[in-house]
């Protein structure tokens, strides 16, 4: 076992993305990114790859309590600065404290600071007793509203809060990580989670995605918890169930999975807790339970709703984008995306109008793209070991949401694939200490893969507009 990130991984990761920007940007000089962003990528990808590789070596024999505080604080510093220096940043060049053409985040706020200033009955009627919006979109300005209402619609607060529970949620992963799969993989994946620029960057927006992923991470650790734990109270069981059903709040295909994950794990744990039959009996009940107080909610209209208009929502979505200008947009079907899920989204390496905020991002893109490799080997060494029992209810969260993904409109949408990123962070923390010399042999010949992947999304991005 490799308890640590190899420093030769770490220089080949970033020699790859050096690569790979330099081919990009010769290659399609006219689109090439300003250098200032060039820059920005690569403090990102050096930053992942070297302080992963000495923090998960060095921090190896640290006592849990000094790693979970020294883990949480720098967590927690990382998001402040980019908060801050984001907030001045669009306030500069925007003109307002938003990210670049991003509407969402306007809304939001808008929606949660007219929320605060209204009884709390408006919010019931609003949502839940006439149904004026989903309830799949319900959570987050309902929590924007609660912040408000204690400081004021001050557009910087929700964003410093997102910093605190992003790096609760850093912590939250290694916990689950380190019971699933050891305390030094756990270590390996706390800090990736720490260190990845997409969950730094998105605590800089007005946007849901930070506090939907605490809660699926949330909703995983205690699931787990409760599976392994002999005694239990009833708060040991309402809590993931309350947070399965708060997913439902900020999107259908989340709490649907969130439930379906609840219900697997009950019946196919074999944690020694679960050994009676007792205990499981009582969880399936609390399964059934909540599955019929949702059923009798606008919620399960929204998923049957969902589910019945999937194929035609594909359809419009990539009518949507033809329109739009992105003409090869109709080859990307479900089954060519799918067998690219845990590598997506490839990173946007050139500049083209109206793609700045995936420029922001593209360095956290390429991270994807290139551990994609331990993805791979981590399920390939637990099958092989028969080790994925343990970790199926886990497997099924995360691969189940990327495959709904993957076969929706939205399948290189890298804010609509990021809720599967925790899982993504845990696979390629096992990944790299299940690494070996049958397996490693597989490793070079990605690097150039990789390559080739960022070459033909940049042929791509320009020739479905017409640019070449």
């Amino acid at each position: 076992m490799i308890p640590f990130l190899p420093r030769h991984i770490a220089t080949r990761g970033i020699y790859i993305y050096i690569v790979s920007l330099a081919l990009v940007s010769v290659l399609y000089v006219r689109y090439a990114m300003p250098v200032w962003r060039m820059g920005l990528g690569l403090a990102f990808v050096t930053g992942f790859f070297l302080l992963t590789s000495r923090w998960s070596k060095v921090w190896t024999f640290r006592k849990r309590r000094q790693f979970e505080s020294t883990l949480f604080f720098i967590a927690v510093v990382l998001r402040l600065i980019w908060v801050v220096g984001s907030y001045f940043y669009y306030i500069q060049v925007v003109g307002q404290p938003f990210e670049f053409l991003d509407m969402d985040s306007q809304a939001y706020h808008e929606s949660g600071a007219w929320l605060a200033s209204t009884p709390w009955s408006v919010t019931w009627d609003y949502y839940f007793r006439y149904g004026l919006e989903p309830i799949s979109d319900a959570g987050y300005p309902i929590y924007l509203s609660l912040v408000y209402r204690l400081f004021g619609p001050v557009i910087i607060i929700p964003r410093i809060i997102k910093c605190f529970l992003s790096a609760w949620m850093c912590l939250l992963l290694y916990r689950l990580s380190a019971r699933l799969m050891g305390e030094a993989q756990g270590r390996m994946a706390g800090i990736m989670c720490c260190l990845m620029p997409n969950l730094i960057i998105y605590c800089g927006y007005n946007l849901k995605e930070t506090e939907m992923i605490f809660l699926e991470v949330a909703f995983l650790e205690r699931l787990d918890y409760l599976l392994r734990k002999k005694n239990y109270l009833f708060l040991d069981i309402g809590l993931p169930i309350v947070l399965a059903g708060s997913l439902f709040l900020f999107r259908n295909v989340l709490g649907a999975i969130a439930v379906f994950t609840f219900a697997t794990g009950v019946l196919i744990s074999n944690a020694q807790s679960m050994k009676t039959g007792t205990k499981r009996a009582i969880l399936i009940a609390f399964s059934v339970l909540f599955l019929t107080v949702i059923g009798g909610t606008t919620i399960k209209s929204e998923v049957e709703k969902y589910w019945e208009g999937r194929y035609e929502n594909v359809e419009t979505k990539r009518d949507i984008q033809t329109k739009a200008g992105n003409k090869w947009a109709q080859y990307a079907t479900g089954t060519v995306m799918a067998p690219m899920i845990f590598v997506l989204p490839f990173s946007t390496m050139v500049d083209i109008e109206g793609q700045y905020v995936q420029l922001t991002k593209h360095g956290g893109n390429y991270i994807r793209n290139f551990m994609a490799f331990f993805v791979l080997i981590g399920l390939y060494e637990l099958i092989r070991q028969k080790k994925y029992r343990p970790h199926l209810f886990l497997l099924i969260f995360f691969i189940g949401y990327l495959m709904v993904i993957a076969v929706s409109g939205f399948s290189n949408s890298e804010r609509f694939l990021l809720p599967g990123l925790p899982g993504l962070i845990m696979m390629w923390s096992y990944g790299v200490s299940e690494l070996n010399v049958k397996t490693y042999k597989y490793f070079p010949l990605w690097c150039v893969l990789v390559v080739v992947m960022e070459l033909a999304w940049a042929f791509f991005k320009l020739g479905s507009r017409g640019l070449l």
